[in-house]
């Protein structure tokens, strides 16, 4: 017998953007595993000489859809590619494709977003502002919406260490309307120069035009059936539909893989600092039982006024520190090394930020030019000081998020998870109180060789492992060995000068 949740999506039809990224791809294996829906409309960019088609087709390949294909083999028949791109003014959805959405659509997930932090300013605008208005107008002319729910982020309004599940229209120099009225108005160039005084307070564009979308929800969503889902920083799946499955480096990941090949030995960071990941899977399930319960609110009152938003973050009283976070990845060296590795594995935590440019030269740029000649020696393409270019400044732009904490009321969404019947929440789990962070930890250290490192967790391969790492153990600790001798060498050659 199906569940509530599972009797809502039966027959629907669905509309989902962003779903040929990381979140998009669970949320697609998700439904077709768990509901019997009818169809999912996926908007898809273009790509020059592939046909969208195409690009559902390579799914098949793609291991997040194998437990579903496994057990329903023409599942993807039911996704059905829609070309469209979220920088274009309108969409570029076609005017027959518009009247094939706004006719069958009744459950609309919105999730394409540039997550990237330091993204120009006029494109942040366009993918994750400007879409949402089109988005929302879009949703009006459908004449079977149900439900419509807006994916952001529980960072949308950062600039408060305390967020609630409400809107926050105050912490903008301007309003959503006006600032999407400039855009139209001035070149790419010149709104990107106007990025701080507009930014303000907020620490990246990616904040800042989240924020902005929730205005225009907030402003122009209207009676319209929707919630806006807040999830924080999205990790590996935990269990579905792949034990730690993941295809991206973003965020902690990347200095979880950063770590383990030995390559990013120093970061800034305040071990105390909270730091609130969520599992993807986790994640998907929230998305989903809100698209339920928004429709259920919506037949109870006749339509809904303030959208609801659900944020999604560690329980209080399960909290990860930055140190313990640190910690639990650094200590999958000594179990499932990757068994190609620059370095030992090891990450120094830097708390002042003022410091770290110090321990950056020592540890990553100049070992980063002798690696370099190295290589130019070999005749090969040198790599390592351009990449350290690029991770100082990712960490420069993580800075804040990793040195905060930030305290987030889940309020709505435990009341979500009340509201669900047991049946469901066990199909769609999320509960974060009961998250086993060691547990998570394993699958996401395991994902991360397998999908990211494309290392199999075999006997063979972890002994491989095991190997290269007590050789660059050995290597490690002579060397650092020799540079303490060299130290209080030249310490005790000055003190017998003094003297």
């Amino acid at each position: 017998m199906d569940s509530e949740i599972q009797g809502f999506f039966k027959n629907k039809t669905v509309f989902l953007t962003g779903g040929t990224g990381f979140l998009g791809k669970v949320i697609i294996e998700k439904l077709l595993r768990t509901t019997e829906v009818n169809r999912i409309y996926s908007l898809i960019r273009p790509k020059r000489g592939v046909p969208i088609e195409d690009r559902i087709t390579t799914w098949a390949k793609d291991p997040v859809f194998e437990v579903l294909l496994r057990t329903k083999p023409d599942a993807l028949q039911r996704v059905c590619p829609i070309a469209g791109d979220c920088l274009d003014p309108d969409l570029g959805i076609s005017q027959s494709d518009q009247r094939i959405l706004t006719a069958e659509v009744q459950i609309v997930i919105h999730g394409a977003a540039t997550v990237r932090f330091d993204e120009a300013l006029h494109i942040s605008l366009a993918i994750n502002v400007r879409a949402t208005r089109l988005m929302l107008q879009l949703a009006k002319q459908m004449t079977q919406l149900v439900s419509f729910v807006h994916v952001s982020t529980a960072y949308s309004n950062c600039v408060v260490h305390d967020i609630a599940e409400r809107f926050y229209p105050e912490h903008l120099n301007c309003s959503s309307d006006k600032i999407l009225a400039v855009g139209e108005l001035v070149s790419n160039k010149l709104l990107d120069a106007m990025e701080p005084s507009l930014v303000g307070s907020f620490p990246n564009t990616y904040t800042y035009t989240k924020a902005l979308a929730e205005d225009v929800i907030l402003r122009e969503a209207g009676n319209l059936p929707l919630s806006i889902f807040r999830p924080a920083i999205i990790m590996s799946t935990y269990k579905e539909p792949l034990v730690g499955w993941v295809d991206n480096l973003f965020g902690p990941l990347a200095l979880c893989f950063g770590g383990a090949r030995g390559i990013m030995r120093v970061t800034t960071v305040d071990p105390s600092a909270k730091i609130s990941l969520v599992p993807a899977d986790y994640c998907v399930n929230v998305a989903l039982a809100c698209a339920w319960r928004t429709a259920e609110i919506s037949v109870q009152n006749g339509k809904v006024t303030t959208p609801p938003i659900y944020a999604f973050a560690p329980s209080e009283n399960n909290l990860m520190s930055y140190g313990n976070f640190i910690k639990s990845s650094i200590i999958y060296r000594d179990i499932i090394p990757l068994t190609k590795m620059l370095w030992y594995p090891f990450v120094l935590c830097i708390s002042t930020t003022s410091l770290f440019p110090l321990a950056a030269f020592f540890l990553h740029t100049l070992p980063g030019y002798f690696f370099d000649l190295l290589l130019r020696l070999k005749g090969r393409k040198p790599i390592l000081v351009d990449l350290y270019r690029k991770i100082h400044k990712n960490i420069a732009v993580l800075g804040p998020f990793s040195s905060t904490t930030w305290n987030f009321d889940m309020t709505n969404t435990m009341e979500l998870r009340e509201a669900m019947s047991k049946q469901d929440r066990n199909l769609y789990d999320f509960d974060m109180a009961q998250l086993d962070w060691n547990d998570y930890f394993k699958a996401a250290m395991y994902g991360m060789r397998l999908y990211i490192g494309k290392e199999k967790p075999t006997a063979e391969s972890i002994a491989k492992g095991l190997k290269l790492r007590m050789r660059l153990k050995v290597l490690h600790y002579a060397f650092a060995s020799s540079l303490v001798a060299l130290a209080g060498y030249i310490l005790y050659s000055l003190a017998r000068l003094v003297v």
